[in-house]
């Protein structure tokens, strides 16, 4: 016992502080690249560079740890260039804050998520098409400039007429902040993706703008009236019966918080909010 608190005692505070920093630094690139192929990529690269550092080292193989050494070099280059994409992706979000689940307040007239997803499901029975991008924590600003600007109340007329070929605003795809319609006729990248090849083009913008930044992309099919949600470079297709209940999860989470719950201490009521509901009912048996 007094040998470990010696080995304890003799760890400098400094040394502590530079793990604890490059645990967060190596945790937020984890959780920004979950889902991606760069976060597959790096999972496996850095799987593979420990079971041959730890081989090389244990058996004392000094020519072999200088080749794994330059190979990673080199390896950390090709990500960069091959993986641009999702890494500019991470970058963003880091620079929006997005670890910290920064709060947004309930603008005047911002639609519910109730709404939204009544909407979508009736242009999904009309066989309308629709491109429904849910701004979160990266702008989508740079996208809105390819549109025309709205900010316009989310009702449901609003948005068929938008959608209404061969209106001018019909081709494109529209962006949500703050539960408000920000911009309509938008142009979206288009994902490069292999496996969408059998998609359309409103789908693989969808998932092209996913790829690119943190949004929710809601896509209405014309030919089956199928409605796909577009998230991190994934996505998932919805239709026939029960298809209310995920739908109105993934726009939950993309929507505004209500102004009585935001900021920090809306941050901290809500955990004691769901705190305390648990300790009542398990008081209550």
């Amino acid at each position: 016992m007094n040998h470990l608190s010696a080995i304890y005692d003799s760890i400098p505070f400094s040394a502590i502080f530079q793990v604890a920093i490059l645990y967060l630094v190596i945790y937020a690139i984890l959780k920004g690249a979950r889902g991606s192929r760069f976060g597959q990529a790096l999972s496996g690269i850095g799987i593979l560079a420990a079971l041959l550092i730890a081989f090389s080292y244990l058996f004392h193989f000094d020519v072999l740890t200088r080749i794994v050494q330059v190979l990673l070099m080199y390896i950390a280059v090709s990500t960069v260039v091959i993986f641009q994409p999702e890494i500019r992706r991470i970058l963003m979000t880091v620079g929006a804050f997005g670890y910290f689940d920064k709060p947004k307040h309930k603008a005047d007239g911002a639609a519910t998520p109730e709404y939204i997803v009544e909407t979508l499901m009736a242009l999904s029975k009309e066989r309308m098409g629709a491109l429904v991008a849910f701004e979160r924590g990266i702008s989508l600003r740079s996208y809105e400039r390819t549109g025309v600007t709205t900010d316009a109340i989310f009702t449901r007329e609003l948005v068929r007429s938008i959608f209404t070929p061969p209106l001018p605003l019909h081709d494109g795809g529209m962006v949500m902040r703050d539960g408000r319609i920000s911009s309509a006729h938008c142009i979206f990248p288009v994902s490069n993706n292999p496996d969408l090849i059998e998609h359309g083009m409103r789908h693989r913008a969808a998932v092209g703008l996913s790829e690119e930044t943190d949004a929710l992309v809601a896509v209405v099919s014309e030919e089956s009236g199928a409605i796909s949600i577009a998230h991190n470079g994934k996505i998932s297709r919805y239709e026939g019966e029960g298809i209310e209940g995920p739908l109105l999860r993934w726009i939950s989470n993309a929507m505004p918080q209500d102004s009585r719950e935001a900021g920090m201490f809306g941050l901290m009521k809500l955990p004691l909010k769901n705190l305390l509901a648990k300790l009542s009912k398990g008081g209550t048996r």
